[in-house]
């Protein structure tokens, strides 16, 4: 018990020590552009042409400012930070986004089972399914908002929508492949016991889908804050991650790094999801192995 307990936290301590130096690798990146192209003069040394993305400090601002801009106060004549606001407004897109990805692995669930069970809804609903993905979310969403006006729902509804829309085939997608995972002679053996369809799909294959759940909830997860963020931009939300990285954009020729920081925001909130996911994943499947 101790000992699977320490290997747990020394696997735990060894992602955060990796994610790290990922971290410290990319702002090393970031800083030697921006003194190559200080050095240069924006040109690509040896050549006579511009850097692919301009390195001054509107462009790109420096770590430093990045970080420091988080300390400062989220708007004039208040004692909030930047960093409060911030995490206050990426709290509201979490919520959405959790819901969004409930919703949306549930549909995903349920069509994965129908898609598996009826070949002649794997035939004429997967090309759909596929199709839907194809259809730019920035064109979705005003008509989600449009019907959700009109139905007199609030606007976190459309918000909490959009997110399940990229969240459900992922999900979709991965079950389906575990579902017809299990090989041909634990399929016989189920046979040979005369399990019907449906303890079979309990039996059997719900256990082999296991480990390819986890795997599409944490694609949906990512995509289910893609989402949220759109949805709050479409919306008009009073509130959300999405909304602040819009009003941090009108100010961005005088403030750049501000926006910078509302992404990074952005970005922190999806791995929080992610690593909730993970969390879920190691106690689900603590008891057998998994690959991947």
């Amino acid at each position: 018990m101790g000992s699977g307990i320490g290997a747990a936290a020394l696997r735990t301590a060894r992602a955060f020590l990796w994610t790290a130096l990922v971290l410290l690798a990319l702002a090393a990146l970031w800083e030697g552009y921006k003194a190559l192209g200080d050095a240069t003069g924006g040109r690509i040394p040896g050549t006579g042409l511009d850097l692919p993305i301009a390195a001054d400090d509107q462009a790109m601002p420096h770590i430093a400012d990045i970080v420091g801009a988080l300390t400062e106060p989220a708007r004039r004549g208040t004692d909030t930070s930047l960093a409060v606001y911030l995490f206050n407004e990426a709290t509201i897109t979490f919520r959405e986004a959790l819901l969004g990805l409930a919703i949306g692995s549930a549909a995903g669930l349920l069509l994965a089972v129908g898609l598996r069970e009826s070949r002649f809804a794997s035939r004429g609903v997967m090309p759909w399914l596929i199709a839907s993905q194809t259809v730019p979310l920035v064109a979705v969403a005003p008509m989600v908002v449009i019907w959700g006006g009109k139905a007199g729902m609030p606007s976190w509804v459309a918000v909490t929508v959009l997110s399940a829309y990229l969240a459900f085939f992922p999900v979709t997608v991965s079950v389906l492949r575990g579902l017809n995972s299990p090989q041909p002679v634990h399929r016989e053996l189920m046979h040979a016991l005369a399990a019907g369809r449906v303890r079979t799909l309990l039996l059997l294959r719900f256990p082999a889908a296991l480990p390819f759940l986890f795997a599409g909830l944490r694609l949906a997860a990512t995509a289910s804050v893609v989402g949220a963020i759109v949805g709050e931009l479409s919306a008009g939300t009073g509130g959300g991650i999405g909304r602040a990285i819009l009003t941090s954009s009108y100010y961005y020729s005088s403030a750049p790094e501000n926006l910078y920081a509302a992404v990074l925001v952005a970005a922190v909130t999806g791995i929080v999801l992610v690593q909730v996911l993970r969390v879920g994943e190691s106690l689900s499947l603590r008891n057998r192995s998994t690959a991947g």
